[in-house]
């Protein structure tokens, strides 16, 4: 489905943006609420440092309000359009669509946010597999 190289693929894994090789965050379960921010330093693989600057992640604020409004927007359709439920209902539901994947929502913000900065490079993926095959 996916393949390493496409930005979709670390924004939706969670991985590693400029290889592609490891999870950004130290518990890959967004629903652990204690280590939902809680990122590695750095990748093993290919030593791209997560935090460029102290306040790097602030700017996904600005990512997770359009992110919240498509869940919402799907949410509506969902229970508005499609199953017919009343304006209050539909309400409630996209309340608590915004709740239960709050976790969700903030770390796909967080890796969209990081794959606007650091782009793939293809030749950190051919170093790994040479020095695999040497080993």
């Amino acid at each position: 489905m996916l393949k390493k190289g496409v930005k979709l693929y670390s924004i939706l894994t969670g991985s590693c943006p400029k290889c592609h090789m490891e999870s950004m965050y130290v518990e890959r379960n967004p629903y652990r609420l204690v280590s939902l921010f809680k990122m590695h330093e750095r990748c093993s693989h290919c030593g791209t440092k997560y935090k460029m600057e102290p306040s790097f992640f602030y700017g996904a604020m600005y990512v997770s309000y359009a992110v919240g409004i498509a869940f919402a927007v799907a949410a509506f359709v969902i229970s508005f359009l499609i199953f017919g439920a009343s304006l209050l209902q539909t309400f409630i539901s996209i309340i608590g669509t915004l709740i239960v994947f709050l976790p969700v929502i903030i770390r796909l913000s967080r890796n969209i946010w990081i794959n606007f900065f650091i782009h793939y490079d293809p030749s950190l993926l051919r170093k790994t597999h040479a020095s695999q095959n040497a080993s």
